[in-house]
């Protein structure tokens, strides 16, 4: 990542537009785990520690993903037009998180945590400081009293950014 932004300033190119910050659910091929065993991986213990009798197993396991609920998709109505409750949808695995350059869509930053770790924690390692503009947008998920006062120590600015699109004929 730092050699591409490196070979785009040395072409000219300076993020003057802001930036956007999002999260993308990737899903893992779930584990078949006894009850002993996922208590061993809440307790942080490696898949060598877990299996260390059993060579093979540990490369097969993967011990790092987690699950968390999707709440969202399209919005639905009654008749009446009142909105249908949400649908929340299991899903084992990670979450990637992205750093945009707003107006020309580079990615400028990025990390990767399991599927249950909460967005607004990974705000600090995504933000670039040397965007010319000050702006930073990212949905709710991002949005904490913390991470508005790291912002602002850093002369930057939150905004919100509402990703669902809604067309409702009625």
């Amino acid at each position: 990542m730092k050699a591409f932004d490196w070979q785009l300033q040395k072409k000219g190119y300076i993020p003057m537009s802001g930036q956007i910050l999002d999260a993308s659910l990737v899903p893992a091929p779930k584990q078949r785990n006894t009850d002993v065993e996922k208590e061993a991986i809440k307790a942080g213990k490696t898949a060598r520690e877990i299996w260390p009798d059993e060579p093979h197993k540990p490369v097969q396991k993967d011990t790092d993903a987690r699950w968390t609920l999707k709440i969202g998709g399209k919005i639905r109505y009654r008749p009446d037009g009142t909105p249908l409750p949400q649908i929340a949808l299991p899903v084992f695995g990670y979450k990637s998180h992205i750093a945009i350059d707003r107006r020309f869509g580079f990615i400028r930053e990025s990390a990767v945590t399991s599927a249950s770790h909460a967005d607004g924690r990974v705000l600090p390692r995504l933000v670039t400081t040397d965007n010319t503009s000050s702006e930073v947008w990212a949905d709710s998920a991002y949005r904490s009293q913390k991470n508005e006062k790291w912002l602002a120590s850093r002369m930057l600015v939150g905004s919100v950014l509402n990703f669902v699109c809604e067309w409702h004929s009625g």
